[in-house]
């Protein structure tokens, strides 16, 4: 994007959307709901890809098919890891 302003405004939209929606998927990995897991990822995953967040995309994708499989466990792990991206994200954000 040539645009710096709207690549700050879309990133900063995209990391607190983020932040709010773990808060959601991580509820529903607690309570084991396969189905809300799916859905939470899946938006997720979609705003990261468009806007180039390729590794937490990536993370998303796991926790959807993790879900689809009956994983928590597995979920819980990868969400630490998505957790990790986005505190990536916000640093480098301050850049742009």
């Amino acid at each position: 994007m040539d645009d710096q302003a709207l690549m700050r405004e879309l990133v900063g939209s995209l990391i607190d959307d983020s932040t709010v929606q773990l808060i959601t998927l991580r509820a529903a990995i607690d309570r084991d709901d396969c189905g809300e897991c799916q859905r939470v990822a899946h938006y997720i995953k979609g705003a990261c890809a468009n806007l180039g967040a390729a590794s937490m995309a990536a993370a998303l994708l796991s926790i959807e098919r993790q879900a689809a499989q009956g994983d928590f466990s597995a979920c819980r792990a990868t969400l630490a890891e998505l957790s990790s991206e986005l505190q990536k994200l916000r640093s480098e954000a301050t850049s742009i």
